[in-house]
């Protein structure tokens, strides 16, 4: 696996963590400044790589203090909305299960919801901001969520975001080389309402058809460049890779998804772990 797994903040979680709850919270105070970027050798998760660029801010913390839980928002299109999964749980579901076996407390926000009643015999936040068949921005016939963001950010203050999209820019050949421009946008956009927020950006998973998938690496292979350019400037940004994820499995296409686009359980399942690698260093 080739892309960098850049990762801003190295948090450890107290020892006072107590298990995930469903509760809303605004975050606490967070500081841009005092960026420092090294190099490091990441431990190496599913969808990740080692030695990535790290870079470790000592006031950073995107989430607020053990007791309360870190919200997050998942962003995307149906596959962040769950399309093929069990009750429409997608990645959630294992991202949730991952920080009640840390003893994490997390929250879901968004304006949609999906996914089980009860995770291990806990509530299930079902909440996200997923929208099925939406593109990057407005085009192509589609509707974006780019035009969604700034009233999302407003409505639900999120401590982090959960990025993945443009699997229907690609699958309908929406302007594919402006497709990237368009993801800086709007991770610009995201960063404007709040630029304490942390947006974990993903690749995103291929697709079942081999000649497709030439145009899912082309546009994800834009994302370290986007990312590097933001961290650069002060923004808190992290890229997680979904396609490496995948195609470690040589048989991803039977074992990982429900048709050319979505997932199934399994591989919303390893979806979740890649979010999880990412985010549980950050969680309380």
């Amino acid at each position: 696996m080739q892309a960098p797994f850049l990762v801003l903040s190295l948090c450890v979680c107290a020892s006072a963590c107590v298990p995930a709850c469903v509760s809303s919270a605004s975050g606490g105070a967070r500081s841009p400044s005092d960026a420092v970027v090294a190099r490091s050798a990441v431990a190496p998760a599913l969808g990740e790589t080692a030695p990535g660029e790290t870079t470790v801010t000592a006031s950073y913390d995107p989430c607020p203090p053990a007791g309360t839980p870190c919200k997050i928002m998942p962003l995307g299109d149906s596959i962040t909305a769950g399309a093929g999964s069990t009750r429409n749980g997608s990645y959630r579901v294992e991202l949730f299960r991952r920080a009640l076996q840390a003893r994490q407390r997390i929250t879901f926000v968004g304006s949609d919801t999906g996914g089980p009643g009860k995770v291990d015999g806990v509530a299930f936040p079902a909440a996200h901001e997923g929208h099925s068949g939406y593109t990057i921005d407005d085009g192509g016939g589609r509707s974006g969520i780019a035009p969604l963001v700034a009233a999302a950010m407003a409505s639900y203050r999120p401590n982090i975001v959960t990025l993945m999209i443009g699997t229907n820019d690609v699958d309908i050949r929406l302007d594919p080389a402006n497709a990237p421009a368009r993801l800086g946008a709007l991770i610009d956009t995201i960063q404007a309402a709040d630029p304490n927020v942390l947006v974990v950006l993903a690749k995103i998973v291929p697709t079942v058809s081999n000649a497709e998938d030439v145009a899912v690496v082309a546009y994800n292979e834009a994302m370290p460049a986007l990312v590097a350019s933001r961290v650069q400037s002060g923004k808190h940004v992290v890229l997680v890779d979904m396609h490496a994820a995948f195609k470690k499995n040589p048989n991803f296409a039977s074992d990982y998804m429900t048709d050319n686009l979505h997932p199934n359980d399994a591989g919303y399942a390893v979806m979740g772990g890649v979010w999880y690698a990412a985010l549980g260093p950050h969680l309380r």
